[in-house]
Order: C-alpha cells, then sequence, then structure tokens
C-alpha cells in the first residue's frame, strides 16, 4: 500500500465538504494494511449547520464519533455496514469522526463469528460486534483541541488542510496519538487469518481496478468458480453481491466525472483546462448498453441526473 487513497469518489459535493470541515485520510500499521483501507478524520467546527453526503463504498466501516463538547456532548462507536443508499449525514456545531474503512472483505477477519451482510443496510453499536468499553472510545477520539478546523473552516488554511492525502502525513500529536489508538485498538482484536477474506479482499480489488470487468459470470469465468460460488463468497466477506460492487464502483466513477465536469470551462478550447463529459462515452467505457441505462442508476444512487449534478457546481 503507497499510501492512503487521494480520490473524493463516493462524495458528493467534495469541495463543500472540504470548505468545511478539517478531513485527513492517515494509514494504519503496517500489520493493518492487508485488511484496510485507510483511517478517516474529520474535525468541524460549524456556524451555520451543513449536510454531508456519501455515495457508500461496498466497505464496511468502524465510526468513533463525538457530537458537541462539554455537559450537552456525546461520544459513541459504531459499526456501519455497507450502505445501499445515498448516507446523509448532518453536521452542526463542533465535532469529531475517527473513521476506519475496511477493505470489501477485509472486516471479517475481525469479526468472524457473523457474515458480513448480517451488518449490510445497518449502524449497529460497536460493542455488539466487537468488544468496546467507553475509555476505548474516549481515548480514540481525544481530545477536542487539536486537530479543529479553524472556526467555520473556511480559511484559506483550513482548505488545504482537507485536501485528502495532503495533510495529516506528518500530523499533530494529538492526530497522532487518534491513529495510535485505532492502531492499538484493532491490533488487540485481530485480524484472524482467514484465506477466504483474502481471496474476497483480491476479487473485490480486481473489480475495482480492471475496467474489463463488468459483469459477475465474467469474474466467475476468470477465476474458475461458479457464479453461485461467488456470490456465496460476496456475501459472506463482503456483504453485498459482486453485481452490486461492480455497479456501485462504477456510479463512483461516473460521481468523479460529473465533479471534474462541474469544474470545467464551457468555453474553454480544452487547453489547461478540463472539458465536459460525454456521457455517452463514459457510459459505453463502464459498460452500460446506453446512457440512458447509466443516468437511471447515477439518478436513483445521487438524486439526480449527473448533467444536472455537474450543472450544480460544487
Amino acid at each position: 500500500m503507497a499510501g492512503p487513497r487521494r480520490d473524493t469518489r463516493g462524495i458528493v459535493d467534495a469541495p463543500g465538504l472540504f470548505a468545511r470541515v478539517r478531513f485527513r485520510r492517515r494509514e494504519p500499521a503496517p500489520p493493518l494494511r492487508p485488511y484496510l483501507e485507510h483511517y478517516w478524520l474529520i474535525d468541524w467546527d460549524l456556524a451555520q449547520p451543513y449536510v454531508s453526503q456519501v455515495v457508500p463504498h461496498p466497505s464496511v466501516n468502524v465510526v468513533f464519533q463525538r457530537f458537541g463538547y462539554g455537559p450537552g456532548g456525546s461520544s459513541f462507536a459504531e459499526v456501519a455496514g455497507i450502505g445501499l443508499e445515498l448516507f446523509n449525514q448532518r453536521l452542526e456545531g463542533r465535532g469529531r469522526v475517527c473513521g476506519v474503512q475496511f477493505r470489501p472483505g477485509g472486516f471479517r477477519p475481525f469479526a468472524p463469528r457473523w457474515p458480513v451482510s448480517e451488518w449490510t443496510g445497518r449502524r449497529v453499536p460497536l460493542g455488539e460486534v466487537m468488544p468496546t468499553t467507553a475509555a476505548d472510545i474516549e481515548t480514540v477520539l481525544g481530545n477536542g483541541e487539536a486537530g479543529g478546523s479553524g472556526g467555520s473552516g473556511t480559511s484559506g488554511e483550513a482548505r488545504e488542510a482537507c485536501v485528502p492525502g495532503e495533510s495529516g502525513v506528518s500530523g499533530d500529536s494529538g492526530e497522532d496519538a487518534r491513529v495510535a489508538a485505532l492502531d492499538a485498538y484493532l491490533l488487540g482484536i485481530g485480524p484472524r487469518p482467514d484465506p477466504q477474506a483474502d481471496q474476497a479482499m483480491a476479487l473485490a480489488d480486481r473489480i475495482r481496478t480492471d475496467r474489463t470487468i463488468r459483469r459477475v459470470d465474467q469474474l466467475a469465468t476468470a477465476e474458475g468458480v461458479s457464479t453461485r460460488s461467488l456470490q456465496r463468497l460476496f456475501a459472506a466477506y463482503v456483504g453485498v453481491g459482486p453485481k452490486w460492487v461492480i455497479l456501485r464502483y462504477r456510479i463512483h466513477e461516473a460521481l468523479e466525472r460529473a465533479e471534474s465536469d462541474a469544474g470545467a470551462d464551457p468555453g474553454s478550447s480544452g487547453s489547461g483546462t478540463s472539458s465536459a463529459v460525454d456521457w455517452a462515452e463514459l457510459a459505453s467505457e463502464l459498460g452500460y448498453s446506453d446512457q440512458a441505462h447509466l443516468v437511471r442508476d447515477f439518478t436513483a444512487t445521487v438524486g439526480v441526473p449527473p448533467t444536472a449534478y455537474a450543472r450544480q457546481g460544487p
């Protein structure tokens, strides 16, 4: 693993979010990297509420959360199974999230008693799935002083700190302590070696990186297994079927392209600036039979057609 992902795939209106919160991705300890995508850390201090939206990845997350500080605040942790719909989170006042994004297929070695499909579409208190205490939660979240977003988060300094992969590489001491606490917590639980988890992670990664994999039967043939075996493996270790994973990665790419379309200069000749997306061509690249099918899936997931989303701009 070369480091946390630097893309914004899955985040709806990423520029709007990064202008309001301090967002960082951090690497886990080496023994955890085969199972985890990254840690993701968010701090905010908002004068006005903001609703963040995410098209979930085919990944389980463990999320430590603090909403508010002082007597009225609350801290808790939960397992967030794969979200089947657009996820909305209202942010207001001050708060903090320390999240763990597992690789698709990477969660079960830490909670081997249940198939990962048990958590799909659900958010469950962490203590129901993994051993945890209130002290664990407070240790991960740390105090409220280090790593804040600096008021509304709209200063140039705050915006720079929100760029994924740029900030937090050598973070403040409070942030480093939170990452160390996440490492210690997860290493204290597992992971438990499981060849089937390794296989599920490799197959999910192939779907993500190999643009020629457009159908489940293609993947099954390439792996020399039956489609039914592949579906059982994904249900037990990823939490959703391989077809769902293929479709979700398509929508993530389309969303990222729509973000680039929103930043395009309509009057540009194409020199030095991004150009508008050819949605019919992108539909073909992603394996859709036609543009209408891409538009339908995008609209059902994000809530608006891709061209309308692009017109809204960041």
